[in-house]
């Protein structure tokens, strides 16, 4: 298994993304600490790996609070010896933060994305490079959406936060990377299975008209295989980018837009 007695610690694990990297982290053999604001969710993915074999335990665990944040991997370090993997695949409600032009936007509602995804991403990120260094090893990654790279209209401040979560990521890097720290991000292409898709669905919905048929197939049509990304594809990706088998790569995103974009 790629990652066999890994412990690993995600927050959002009651999301799409971060329930299906949970999952396939837990197939592969990781040691899990899951996480997410509602403990509910994230108790339905910990029992599925459980039931098949696997180790997790659930929290509920606010990524924006830091003593919480602190002590929840005290604890699984504390449990398991170590810390390897840090996943942060946290994310907010767009509905009322996107769907306005930016010229109409309120100043809160704007820097509400940016400062909600990148303070999380730093804190985890932080606080699981505290318990790596000391092993000189250790892999921290987040996800982030191909706004951070293309102009998109209606998007308020989620490209801003996107983007903002890439440049940290090469920070994170170039910091960490000499204590043997790996900093990556996964970019997906939209993903029709998760709630952020959903939303935007509503968003553009109202202003086009659009069946959920449709947008789907608007999707695809942005890629070059014409088919939409998918959360097995993105999860088997993220187990390969937290394995050994990827210690070459630190300090970039890993685009997964299928075409959509060509880094």
């Amino acid at each position: 298994m790629m990652l066999q007695d890994k412990v690993a610690v995600i927050y959002g694990a009651g999301g799409a993304i971060g329930g299906a990297v949970a999952r396939a982290f837990g197939s592969e053999g990781a040691r899990l600490f899951l996480t997410g604001r509602h403990r509910a969710p994230v108790e339905i993915v910990a029992k599925d790996i459980v039931s098949a074999g696997g180790y997790a335990e659930a929290a509920e665990i606010d990524a924006l609070d830091e003593e919480a944040v602190d002590r929840h991997l005290r604890y699984a370090a504390g449990m398991t010896g170590r810390v390897d993997i840090s996943f942060n695949a946290v994310g907010i409600p767009n509905t009322e933060l996107e769907g306005m032009p930016l010229a109409e936007l309120d100043a809160g509602a704007f820097s509400l994305p940016i400062t909600t995804y990148t303070t999380s991403y730093f804190l985890t990120a932080r606080l699981a490079a505290r318990h790596m260094i000391p092993n000189k090893s250790g892999v921290i990654m987040t996800v982030t959406a191909f706004p951070a790279r293309k102009g998109t209209p209606l998007n308020g401040g989620y490209g801003a936060a996107m983007a903002a979560k890439e440049a940290l990521t090469r920070d994170l890097s170039a910091e960490l990377a000499p204590h043997g720290i790996r900093v990556v991000s996964l970019r997906p292409n939209g993903i029709p299975e998760t709630a952020t898709m959903k939303e935007l669905f509503e968003i553009r919905a109202k202003a086009s008209g659009m069946t959920w048929e449709q947008f789907e197939g608007f999707l695809a049509s942005t890629t070059h295989p014409r088919r939409v990304m998918t959360l097995e594809e993105t999860a088997n990706v993220a187990v390969f980018m937290a394995s050994d088998k990827a210690s070459g790569m630190t300090g970039t995103t890993v685009n997964l837009t299928m075409g959509t974009l060509d880094d």
